[in-house]
């Protein structure tokens, strides 16, 4: 004889199959904003005790503690139901609404702490396997906020490089590409220093990507980005890296202050060569380094953002640095606009070594394209991944027929500082997983 469940169970079991079911029919088909835009509807013990944090990988279904019965989707708690207070073991009848209870950002690497100050993309399999690839976006103007994971999960999924992502964060933890970067004159004292979570990854990394503006740091941060420019491990600096720093980095050689963009990446910001926010750049190879190993199975490179000047008319590139593309201005911002004869092109990526302190010479790659819009040409994309693998010495395996394409969506914001009008706002981090 079977033992029949009472059946109110059997009504909660069946219950939790639904729930758990739909949570990851619904859940996994809203979109990242409406995920992050819908608002908490907090109700009693709505908060996430500490024992969540330690187990949270292991809940697949519906778990009770503490009186609330709850669900993970990808990665994401949701609270579902608010259980009786006298006994948590049995469910209430009446269902809650569902509701987004706290993001729990990227599920960790095995024997890594969960964090939610940065993105973490395993590498998968690939040439890159077993490499470890930090990509830093704190800037205010090109969308790095957007490109950087975008590369990211290029890098791993494709290539298998290990990914994190770190971002310049407000003083609530959002990513915010609106915080200024110089006092309101009268106001000196109300500035905010810029603030970049997770920094200690650059010990342990094989390759750092910079996209940094004018960033004023806090001087520990400081000295964890001098500690890994100074370690002879290999560096990538894109767009406006190259005045990545309000000042200067507490870094000396020899009792000489190191300049970040003139002396380590070959140059540093000077002016638009052009119309700002009003030319484009077409990319051409330099015609004595065109077989180098970055430039494998590179075909086309355009962009909407303008020339960087970078050294002083009728100078060149320091000689120590090897041009490998040079950017032409167009007349407009449309990949078939026609040359702008009236303005010679400069180089806009080229590689270079630095020497350390102690003699140890790094590997850098430097390119002032890559706003946002700018990294869906696919040329530009794969210069960048291909320069992943010369700066970490693994040129013999770049190959012109391995994935550049973008994986999952990605549409980009314009450029520049109209925030409100560009739809640019501080946003958590998991926005951009």
């Amino acid at each position: 004889m079977k033992r029949k469940l009472p059946a109110m169970r059997l009504t909660i079991w069946k219950k939790l199959i639904c729930v758990s079911a739909l949570m990851h029919l619904t859940v996994s088909h809203l979109s990242a904003s409406e995920e992050q835009e819908k608002p908490a509807q907090q109700g009693a013990g709505a908060t996430k005790p500490s024992p969540y944090v330690e187990n949270w990988t292991q809940w697949r279904s519906p778990v009770a503690v503490d009186n609330q019965l709850f669900v993970r989707s990808w990665n994401k708690l949701y609270c579902i139901e608010q259980l009786p207070a006298a006994d948590s073991t049995s469910r209430s009848e009446a269902t809650n609404t569902i509701f987004f209870n706290q993001s729990l950002g990227d599920e960790p690497a095995p024997g890594e702490p969960h964090n939610t100050s940065w993105l973490r993309y395993p590498g998968g399999d690939g040439p890159g396997k077993g490499k470890r690839i930090v990509l830093i976006s704190a800037e205010q103007e090109y969308r790095s906020e957007q490109s950087m994971p975008m590369i990211a999960k290029i890098l791993s999924q494709h290539h298998g490089f290990d990914c994190t992502v770190l971002f310049g964060v407000n003083a609530r933890g959002e990513v915010d590409p609106t915080m200024p970067v110089y006092p309101e004159k009268g106001k000196e004292a109300e500035f905010k220093e810029h603030h970049i979570p997770g920094l200690e990854h650059l010990a342990s990394a094989d390759l750092v990507i910079f996209f940094t503006r004018l960033l004023t740091l806090p001087p520990t941060e400081q000295q964890q980005i001098v500690d890994y420019i100074d370690s002879g491990k290999p560096l990538i600096a894109l767009r406006t890296a190259n005045h990545g720093f309000r000042g200067p980095l507490p870094y000396k050689i020899n009792g000489k202050q190191v300049r970040w963009g003139e002396d380590i990446l070959g140059g540093s910001f000077m002016n638009h060569h052009g119309r700002w926010h009003a030319d484009s750049t077409r990319g051409f190879f330099d015609k004595d380094h065109a077989q180098h190993p970055i430039l494998t199975g590179v075909t086309d490179i355009w962009g909407d953002s303008d020339v960087y000047r970078t050294y002083k008319e009728g100078t060149n590139l320091p000689a120590e640095c090897a041009a490998l593309v040079w950017g032409q201005p167009l007349m407009g911002r449309k990949p078939d606009d026609l040359p702008n004869d009236k303005l010679e092109p400069l180089p806009v990526a080229w590689v270079k070594p630095w020497q350390t302190s102690d003699g140890k010479t790094a590997r850098v790659f430097h390119c002032t394209m890559g706003s946002g819009i700018d990294l869906k040409s696919p040329g530009l994309r794969r210069l960048v991944i291909n320069s992943a693998y010369w700066c970490t010495g693994m040129e013999e395996s770049i190959s012109a027929s391995r994935s550049v394409e973008i994986v999952g969506s990605y549409e980009p914001l314009e450029s520049g500082f109209n925030y409100d009008e560009l739809g640019v706002k501080p946003r958590p981090i998991s926005f951009y997983r």
